[in-house]
């Protein structure tokens, strides 16, 4: 239902409900009448789904949001009423919603931790106010810098072992014989040489690889789907671009990449966050454009 018929509902519905909370019966004693009770039928529908979906009204409470829909409707154009009310509505959407989904962002789903209700209403306050601690600008970046941190702490709480093992990982994997050492701590080891031009990072490529984690768990691979994959060097995570602008055309790599050159505190399908990870890269070419 569109969100214009939404609207339209709740007018329907407050024309519709007498001052004691219950709806009048219909007395269609005119054309007039008529057409006011076949609006009110055609404009509710869809609205008890919006309720339910979308503000969580529990359906088993229907007799106190027509209360309050009375109250609203028959304030006409009381404007301290009407502020009153919207301040209700947008409280509850502050703590159902805005509180509920930046807990879930920040702690996943299933924690029961949360950012301060209080602290959150005063920043929403002062900024309405106009007389915050900090500027907007200031609260903008302040807001999106402390979200990133709790969420990597966060991250790494859970993930610690796994960041653990990838570090040893790679520190091992550095005193191999024949491993060699890129930017970023990238490692590589050749198992074919090429002789071809060496990428740079907007050339496009043309490749076969297979990933895995350090365990072995292939996570993906285009010799599997029996297809080079083609894209550019800088459109990969950064330890493929460190790697291929590194690679003459012709060469086949191992390529060890620690967590912080690949996808970092991110999840990706079934490579866990902080996770290295390993590589067979085979650069086929470098396409003309």
């Amino acid at each position: 239902m569109k969100k214009a018929s939404i609207v339209l509902a709740f007018v329907a519905a407050m024309g519709f409900v007498s001052c004691n909370g219950q709806s009048p019966k219909a007395n269609l004693k005119s054309d007039l009448d008529t057409l006011s009770y076949a609006y009110g039928m055609s404009s509710q529908q869809g609205l008890k789904d919006y309720l339910v979906g979308s503000m969580g009204v529990d359906t088993a409470y229907m007799a106190d949001f027509m209360k309050g829909l009375t109250e609203g409707a028959y304030a006409g154009d009381d404007k301290q009423k009407a502020a009153y009310y919207a301040g209700i509505q947008i409280g509850q959407q502050v703590s159902n919603r805005m509180v509920k989904g930046m807990n879930q962002e920040i702690f996943g789903a299933d924690s029961t931790k949360t950012i301060s209700l209080d602290n959150m209403l005063a920043g929403f306050i002062d900024g309405i106010n106009g007389n915050g601690k900090m500027t907007l600008d200031q609260a903008n970046m302040t807001f999106q810098t402390k979200v990133e941190a709790l969420k990597a702490a966060v991250m790494e709480e859970q993930y610690g072992p796994n960041k653990k093992a990838g570090e040893e990982f790679i520190a091992n994997k550095a005193k191999e014989a024949g491993i060699k050492l890129l930017d970023g701590g990238v490692l590589y080891k050749v198992i074919t040489e090429g002789t071809g031009a060496v990428p740079t990072e907007s050339d496009k490529v043309q490749v076969h690889y297979k990933g895995t984690l350090i365990d072995g768990t292939e996570f993906d691979s285009s010799y599997s789907r029996e297809t080079p994959a083609t894209f550019r060097a800088n459109q990969v995570i950064a330890g493929w671009t460190t790697a291929l602008t590194h690679m003459p055309v012709g060469s086949k790599w191992e390529v060890y990449i620690p967590q912080e050159q690949g996808y970092g505190a991110r999840e990706a399908g079934t490579i866990k966050p902080f996770s290295a990870l390993v590589f067979e890269i085979e650069l086929l070419g470098i396409e003309a454009e």
